[in-house]
């Protein structure tokens, strides 16, 4: 009789000894059940697949005909599978395959058969299908069963490659299996979410095979896995074994025909027998606390490090005895060089056995009972690697996570550590190093190197004479003289290059020195080269920018001086009032501070032939030449129509039309706002009209005040606009204010504030003969610059 070894320990026996006995104890033990129930499970798969392949049944109907028998012979089933197994080499096969005519065993009427091809045993198909159904029982996995297919299959059907699918809970497809494709494309196609024209979830969407043999066609229906040249003929069966069906095969054969009846019915039968096996490997029905592991592993696969979630496995005391492996992170790895999902289901003292009984073990414990995250101190693990002994140090945090614990560590691997900072470092500074040994003829290249230079690792380092070779030709005399040296005199270099690459012109930098021996020659060279085509470029560009700045500076001063010539030119400004039909008028104008200082404010002030006089201020949109020369259309255009002699209602209408119509498109149409008087020095009265245009402000008897605004829309907008001049008559000792909208505008400010500001500025320090009121209202407001300000003050003198 054995016993326990946990039991039967010494008292002197440390917590790790007593830990490892009872995991040793409980493996040997559930090694035992195993292995009796993989041996039987293996004779009945067997049998199983004998009777399917043998007499064309299903996988209940074989099972039940071996109850069956084995009650009517009065054997036990393990007896009566062994029988059978016994028989099937020596008992011809009773259905060739396929059938020839009635209807296929999973259901599907076809027409009779072809005559098999000559050579081909028609008994063959069923030893296949037995020596497959005795292979499927020693199957471990999916990927297993993916790889005794493709054995199986490839001499009698062609079949290179064999990928199983079985459909997740989230609605998408899960590769469990495959055999012939390579891991490239095995992970490519992975996980497959719920799309339409994927053959797979077609197949097991309609329950019905697909046979797939025209890459064209079947390339624009279907999103096919690897190159359509690659395998002209694919097959997907679904797997038989529950409604609706679960998963599907997909069987790939690089020959261009088709699957022909024959084939077909030998696929069928051989994903029958493949029922079973992928039941068990399958997708389970999972519960609640299932799908919070498998969210908790959506999680730690994005994680760097390692990372595992660990369950209690506690003993019939409730003592925690051991930990199950739940979940874990791609970079998790226990002393067998098991990494990531490999961990997952096993327990924390067969992946770490030394753990027991230390600090760490009781830190597990104390995090899980307390929820008090647990940071142990660094701390030394010796494991084999390689066969060899090796001693690392790690540090590890315990986080409660509900019933269960969230593990980290990091490996404290200084020389690791260093050369990932040296890596990180060379791609951050985008350069690289190189050793080139004299002596010996042998050269290194940091990895980061090879993409400096853009070239394939594969072709090797280039060597240092050969460098030059590879500049453009303006550089290769200065770095060819420079490497000469480092390599005869040992004198260092540190110069810039450019290289032809595939992706074009690149700039470098080479700094490099050498080792010399005891008579001073170059034995060993060391240096770096780095990429500086970025900060290159960026001064290129400043460059070009900093040169059409320039450029556009000498423009907009040329154009600046010009506009201002134009408009002295077009515009003169009094030094002093004017005496002009028995009214004094006084005329300020101050240019916009910013951009170019000339823009589209005027006036006119003039004499008619009827011994009147005409006052108009007007404001053209914008600044600049185009201002200008608007400006200077409307000034003398207005003059000339006034002089002979039409009213004002009908100068602006017809000012308004030259703006429309002379605009070279549409959407270029200058607009302006103006306000036109006209005085008669008879009766005093002023006749006005105004497009747009600010109100006239009326001081009178140290009170202001705006004149009521007659209808008039601004110039340039509308064909429809209409005009309506009103009358006023003047007092002596009036002042009559005409300005354009830079007095008054202040951004981020109505502009009824603005006129309020002007009203009682000019109520303030207007009035009567004092001399030069505008100087004083200018003062008094403090315009802000921002535009142009042009004002005409009209002024009846008391005497």
């Amino acid at each position: 009789m054995q016993t326990d070894p946990a039991s039967s320990s010494s008292d002197g026996a440390s917590p790790e000894v007593l830990a490892l006995a009872k995991v040793v104890a409980r493996l040997r033990a559930e090694l035992a059940d195993l292995e009796g129930l993989g041996a039987s499970a293996a004779v009945l798969e067997r049998a199983t697949g004998v009777l399917m392949a043998r007499d064309g049944l299903t996988a209940d109907a074989a099972y039940e005909t071996l109850v069956q028998g084995a009650a009517r012979r009065d054997r036990t089933l393990m007896e009566e599978c062994w029988i059978t197994l016994g028989e099937v080499r020596s008992r011809p096969a009773r259905h060739p395959l396929p059938d020839s005519g009635g209807p296929d065993p999973d259901g599907d009427a076809r027409a009779p058969a072809p005559a098999p091809a000559p050579g081909r045993d028609p008994a063959s198909p069923h030893l296949l299908l037995a020596d497959l159904a005795a292979s499927l029982a020693g199957a471990r996995s999916a990927g297993d069963t993916a790889e005794m297919l493709q054995k199986a299959l490839r001499v009698p059907l062609g079949v290179d490659a064999v990928m199983i699918y079985m459909l997740g809970g989230s609605g998408k497809l899960e590769l469990i299996g495959h055999a012939g494709i390579d891991g490239a494309l095995a992970a490519q196609w992975r996980d497959v979410p719920p799309l339409t024209g994927v053959a797979a979830m077609e197949v097991i969407t309609s329950g019905e095979p697909l046979w797939l043999a025209d890459p064209e066609r079947d390339a624009a229906r279907f999103q096919l896995i690897g190159p359509p040249e690659r395998w002209p003929a694919r097959a997907w069966l679904p797997v038989p074994g529950g409604q609706p069906a679960t998963g599907a095969i997909g069987f790939f054969r690089t020959a261009p025909a088709s699957f022909d009846a024959a084939d077909r019915a030998l696929l069928r039968r051989a994903v029958r027998l493949c029922g079973g096996p992928l039941r068990m490997f399958g997708r389970r029905d999972a519960d609640p606390a299932e799908g919070e592991v498998a969210a908790v592993q959506t999680i730690l696969d994005t994680l760097p490090g390692g990372v595992v979630l660990l369950s209690p496995l506690r003993a019939p005391t409730g003592e925690v005895e051991d930990y199950l492996i739940e979940a874990a992170a791609p970079e998790a790895t226990d002393v067998a060089g098991r990494r990531g999902k490999e961990l997952v289901g096993r327990r924390v003292l067969e992946s770490y056995p030394t753990v027991a009984g230390t600090p760490l073990w009781q830190g597990y414990g104390d995090a899980l009972a307390t929820g008090v995250t647990y940071d142990g101190e660094p701390f030394s693990y010796r494991e084999v690697v390689a066969g060899v002994p090796e001693t690392s140090v790690y540090s590890v945090r315990a986080t409660r996570l509900g019933g269960r614990l969230v593990v980290s560590w990091i490996r404290h691997d200084t020389g690791a550590r260093e050369l990932r900072r040296l890596t990180t470092m060379q791609r951050m500074g985008n350069l690289g190093w190189a050793d080139w040994n004299l002596a010996t003829d042998t050269i290194n290249w940091s990895e980061q190197l090879y993409a400096v230079f853009d070239r394939p690792p594969e072709q090797g380092p280039i060597r240092v004479g050969e460098l030059p070779q590879h500049l453009v030709p303006e550089d290769r005399p200065v770095l060819a003289a420079a490497v000469r040296r480092l390599l005869g005199e040992g004198t260092p270099i540190d110069q810039s290059f450019r290289i032809n690459t595939a992706g074009g012109v690149r700039h470098l930098r080479i700094v490099a020195e050498a080792d010399t021996d005891a008579y001073g020659t170059p034995v060993e060279v060391h240096g770096f080269v780095q990429d500086h085509s970025a900060q290159r470029d960026a001064e290129l560009a400043l460059l070009e920018s900093e040169r059409s700045v320039l450029i556009q500076e000498g423009v907009l001063q040329a154009e600046r001086a010009i506009a201002a010539r134009l408009q002295h030119a077009l515009l003169p400004i009094p030094e002093r009032s004017m005496e002009l039909v028995g009214l004094r008028v006084d005329i300020a104008y101050v240019p916009s501070d910013t951009g170019v200082n000339v823009g589209g404010d005027w006036y006119s002030a003039i004499e008619l032939p009827d011994k009147g006089a005409l006052f108009v201020v007007g404001d053209v949109a914008g600044h600049g030449l185009d201002a200008v020369g608007t400006m200077a259309q409307l000034r003398f255009t207005a003059k000339g129509m006034i002089i002979t002699g039409s009213s004002l209602p009908d100068a602006m209408g017809r000012l308004n039309s030259l703006l429309l119509h002379t605009a070279a498109d549409p959407t270029s149409v200058a607009t302006a706002t103006m306000v036109m008087a006209r005085y008669r020095p008879a009766d005093r009265r002023l006749t006005w009209a105004r497009a747009g245009h600010l109100p006239p402000l009326l001081v009178r008897g140290g009170e202001a005040r705006f004149l009521p605004l007659p209808e008039g829309n601004l110039l340039g907008a509308s064909f429809d606009s209409v005009y309506v001049e009103q009358t006023l008559r003047l007092e002596p000792g009036d002042h009559l204010l005409l300005y354009t909208d830079g007095l008054i505008e202040v951004p981020g400010e109505y502009m009824d504030r603005g006129l309020d500001r002007l009203a009682e500025a000019a109520a303030r320090v207007m009035g009567g003969d004092s001399p030069e009121p505008l100087s004083r209202l200018l003062s008094a407001l403090h315009p802000a610059g921002r535009d142009d300000v042009c004002v005409v003050d009209i002024h009846v003198p008391e005497d």
